[in-house]
């Protein structure tokens, strides 16, 4: 749970986040192009990479490869984790 917590303390990485629930599966010139455009982040391809690289061992990143490219699909999972741990009511023992 950790690795989730350090992926989304970067802001942009909260942004490729949102940018994937608003689209899911981008490929990376698709994910720039919304990045600087719609968040004026203007990061280097490479910088994006390595931020998706660390979303996807956080396990928040699914790749898909078809041909030559790569879409990154979002993976809610770990979050739903961090809601049953910390948000769903229990029921205290008396």
């Amino acid at each position: 749970m950790s690795d989730v917590f350090k992926a989304l303390a970067d802001p942009t990485r909260r942004a490729i986040v949102d940018e994937l629930t608003d689209r899911d599966g981008q490929t990376l010139f698709e994910l720039c192009g919304r990045l600087t455009m719609k968040h004026q982040i203007n990061s280097s391809r490479q910088a994006i990479s390595q931020h998706l690289e660390l979303l996807e061992s956080a396990g928040l990143v699914v790749v898909r490869r078809e041909g030559r490219y790569k879409f990154h699909h979002l993976d809610t999972g770990p979050l739903r984790d961090i809601v049953e741990r910390w948000l769903t009511p229990r029921t205290k023992d008396t």
